[in-house]
């Protein structure tokens, strides 16, 4: 009894480890693959999607998708000041448009552009 329990035991370990390590990092490019640069926050509130709740979405070619592979919370304070809902950020991003969504497989924000100031 001792044994098959034990078998079992490491059965379920095992299968458990392997399910974890399945998961593609999002932070991690494929190098296969082209890199877009590209506009996103909170589709709801700076894109124009139609939703109930703030959600990442990214704008491609002038048309804006919900994001799955990621989300909102995954990169700060949506409400901040330089939040998703309050401003538009670019990101590197790959992927694909599956169903009217975008299937991130790579998702990297970028350092927020400061502003010049003009000289006068």
């Amino acid at each position: 009894m001792k044994m098959i329990l034990t078998v079992l035991f490491f059965l379920m370990t095992t299968s458990f480890v392997t399910a974890q390590s399945n998961k593609k990092d999002i932070h991690v490019a494929d190098t296969t693959k082209k890199i877009m640069i590209v506009e996103t926050a909170c589709g709801k509130c700076k894109l124009g999607l139609k939703g109930k709740d703030c959600e990442l979405a990214v704008r491609i070619n002038g048309k804006a998708y919900y994001v799955d592979g990621t989300s909102i919370d995954d990169h700060g304070d949506a409400h901040a000041k330089d939040g998703f809902c309050n401003a538009v950020r670019k990101a590197e991003v790959q992927g694909e448009i599956v169903n009217g969504r975008f299937k991130a497989t790579y998702f990297k924000l970028l350092p927020e552009q400061k502003k010049k100031e003009g000289k006068g």
